[in-house]
């Protein structure tokens, strides 16, 4: 969370460039923890990025497991570990059934990241994963909020992650319009947005009992696409990834304060989470985050800069179709 705060205070930065293709990538550093790499030294980046996410979520809520089967895991991903995948597939073409990595082969099973993370953490409660294209981060937090109330878990952590590739480039170059100067516009809600890629993972702790570190509340998440007009910020989805954005014109047209920091991480599925992640920091610091980008087509209320503010609840919102949205309430 730390490192996200950053980002966020940061604003917009420069994407990372190859053959005039901007995208945001985790640096191999940032992977690079010896007392978890011990652990993992056999995974791929995909459930890396799990392992070190849900690892820093888990530390950070300061939660202490007595019982080691009462934590759920939930990781939710768009296209899981495609580059795993499809390397495999490479190689069978190459050398054959009997020449390809049985180690390449285990990793490209989509939930041998969520194994992974069950391992570092020694946990044997409940461990699932989930895959949607449309609300990745509302199913995994759904499902959490189910594994609650059936009494399954004290507490579970669920999140979201998703994985650059050379495949997921070049369709998204072929698909999608791409941003020649490397910055999402969420605001200038276009029925042919820009984009810039991302990657990354964000996880969170749910609990149905108050932990050592709290951020927020989870009071609601629907599907009906009612605002809230008594929240004190909206905070959209808009990256480009989901294609028609001029749905978001009528969710902002209530005067109520819009952010949006896809800008930040990049174009994901699950760009859902981080926004929610935005929110959770938001509410926890009373803080309001600069929009990193504030091209604004419509004079909507954005949020200019990041300063102290009184802050109650937010409305985390995601069009994918123009007949579903999704709006996450939130409050402190």
């Amino acid at each position: 969370m730390d490192r996200f705060e950053n980002a966020l205070k940061q604003g917009w930065t420069d994407p990372f460039w190859t053959d005039s293709f901007p995208a945001y990538r985790v640096a191999k550093e940032v992977l690079s923890d010896a007392a978890l790499s011990k652990k993992i030294r056999r995974a791929d980046k995909f459930s890396k990025m799990a392992v070190y996410s849900a690892f820093d979520a888990f530390k950070d809520s300061g939660i202490t497991l007595n019982n080691n089967e009462t934590l759920g895991i939930i990781l939710s991903t768009a296209f899981g570990p495609h580059t795993t995948t499809f390397s495999f597939i490479d190689d069978i073409l190459d050398y054959g059934d009997a020449g390809v990595s049985p180690t390449k082969f285990s990793n490209s099973v989509h939930n041998a990241a969520a194994s992974y993370i069950s391992t570092v953490l020694g946990s044997c409660g409940p461990t699932v994963t989930l895959t949607d294209f449309s609300y990745p981060f509302q199913n995994a937090l759904l499902l959490a909020e189910s594994w609650l109330k059936e009494k399954r878990c004290k507490h579970v952590l669920f999140g979201c992650v998703d994985e650059l590739s050379t495949v997921m480039e070049y369709a998204c170059k072929i698909k999608m319009k791409t941003a020649e100067d490397g910055k999402i516009r969420p605001f200038m809600f276009s029925d042919c947005p820009v984009s810039v890629l991302g990657e990354g993972g964000v996880f969170f702790v749910l609990s149905d009992e108050k932990c050592n570190n709290n951020y927020a509340e989870v009071t609601e998440i629907s599907f009906i696409g009612e605002i809230k007009n008594n929240y004190d910020i909206t905070i959209i989805d808009a990256d480009g990834m989901a294609g028609d954005e001029s749905g978001y014109e009528n969710i902002t047209a209530n005067g109520l304060p819009v952010a949006g920091y896809s800008p930040v991480f990049g174009s994901m599925k699950i760009g859902s989470a981080f926004n929610f992640a935005a929110a959770c920091l938001m509410l926890k610091n009373q803080h309001i985050y600069k929009s990193p980008v504030l091209d604004n087509r419509i004079q909507v209320n954005l949020c200019p800069s990041t300063k102290e503010a009184n802050i109650t609840g937010i409305n985390c919102v995601r069009i994918c179709r123009s007949d579903k949205i999704s709006i996450i309430n939130l409050q402190k």
